[in-house]
Parts: C-alpha cells; structure tokens; sequence
C-alpha cells in the first residue's frame, strides 16, 4: 500500500513537471514576441521621427527660399524708390531753371518784333531832321512803323475792339462821356476817343468812348 501511493505521487508529480514544461515555452514565446513588438514600435517611431525630421528640413529650406526671395524683392523696391526720388529731384531743379528763364525771357520773341519797330522808327526821325526833308518820305516812314506794329499785334493775337456805332458793352468799353443824341439809338457808341485791344478772348485794354443818350421830348402842353 506504501508503494503504492509513492507511486500515485510519482506519476503525479512527473505529470505536473509535463504540465510546466509544456506551458514554458508559450510564456518565453510571448515574452519574444512582446519584445519584437516593441523593436518595431521603436523602429517605426524612429523612422517616422527620421520622415519628420526631414519634412522638417525641406520646410525650413522653403522658408529660407523665401525669406531670400523677399529679401532680393525688397533691395530691387528699395533701388526703384531711390531712383525715382532722384529722378524727381532733378525733376523739382530743371523745373525751377525753365520757369526762372521763362520768367526772364518770356518777353524775347515779342522784343525781337519790337525791334524792327525801332528800326522804321529811327529811320523816321533820321529823315525829319535832314534839311532837305520831305514830308512825304517822313509820313511814309510813320506809316510803315504803324504797319509793323500792327503786324506783329497780329502775330500775338491781339485784336481790335470794334466800337464806333456799337452797342454800348460794359465789358467791353469804357463810357468817357454821355451825350444826347437824336442820330443814335439809346445807349451806342458815338465816338471812339481811344481804341481797345483783347489778347485771345481776354481784354488787354477797353475801348475810351462818347455814348449816346436818349433825348427825351417834353409833350406839349395844351
């Protein structure tokens, strides 16, 4: 009977041992597998932090392209803006030179005219003061000045004022005197004691005129 039960404990005891051995290597392969598992966890985390840092990189090398790129924009805006600023100052002085010479000048082409004046003029007085002068030649020779002057009123546009026999025109001429009148309707020219003169369409001076006056008769009394 003792033999028996050693046996029974034997057997036992060599079937737990059969059990342990069996159930060791599903713990050693859970443990290699749980490893593995974790080397690739790490070696998908290090290349996805490699794939990032890369990422990374190519950003900061577009970021510095453009920071370059603006950068050359903002030199070539900066060179443009000195340029013109130049060029506007240059500007601002030939500007002030043509208007000072305009102001000193202005008159030049109408003295050249003036001058030929002078000339027919002198050659007028010259003449007066002969002994052997002629009339004739010295009125003449004021007659051709008068043409001169004329002529070169008409190389500026300066034009007559038509007055004798015209409505009187507050902006055109300048009343001297009134004078009653029976020849003349109410309110017109008469008389032309000096002429005016526009310039284009602007008054350079207005003509000095007698404007005629209605007369007014008294009715007869019965």
């Amino acid at each position: 009977m003792v033999f028996c039960k050693f046996n029974t404990i034997k057997i036992g005891l060599s079937k737990e041992r059969k059990l342990d051995t069996k159930e060791e290597p599903k713990g050693i392969k859970s443990k290699e597998t749980f490893k593995e598992n974790i080397h690739k966890q790490e070696k998908s985390c290090g290349e996805s932090n490699k794939s990032e840092k890369k990422s990374c990189k190519k950003d900061e090398n577009k970021s510095d392209q453009k920071v370059e790129k603006f950068e050359q924009e903002l030199k070539i805006s900066e060179d443009k803006l000195l340029r013109l600023s130049a060029e506007f100052e240059n500007y601002k002085k030939r500007s002030t030179r043509e208007i000072n010479d305009f102001r000193k000048f202005a008159n030049e082409s109408i003295l050249k005219q003036l001058l030929i004046v002078v000339d027919n003029l002198e050659r007028a007085i010259d003449s007066s003061t002969e002994k052997k002068a002629d009339k004739n030649s010295i009125l003449e020779g004021v007659q051709i000045t008068h043409k001169e002057i004329l002529k070169l009123f008409k190389t500026f546009n300066v034009n007559l004022i038509k007055a004798n026999g015209k409505i009187f025109d507050p902006a055109l001429h300048q009343a001297i005197v009134h004078e009653k009148s029976d020849e003349y309707p109410d309110n017109t020219v008469i008389t032309e004691l000096q002429k005016g003169y526009l310039v284009h369409d602007r008054l350079l001076r207005p003509s000095m005129v007698i404007v005629s006056k209605k007369i007014i008769k008294e009715k007869e009394t019965k």
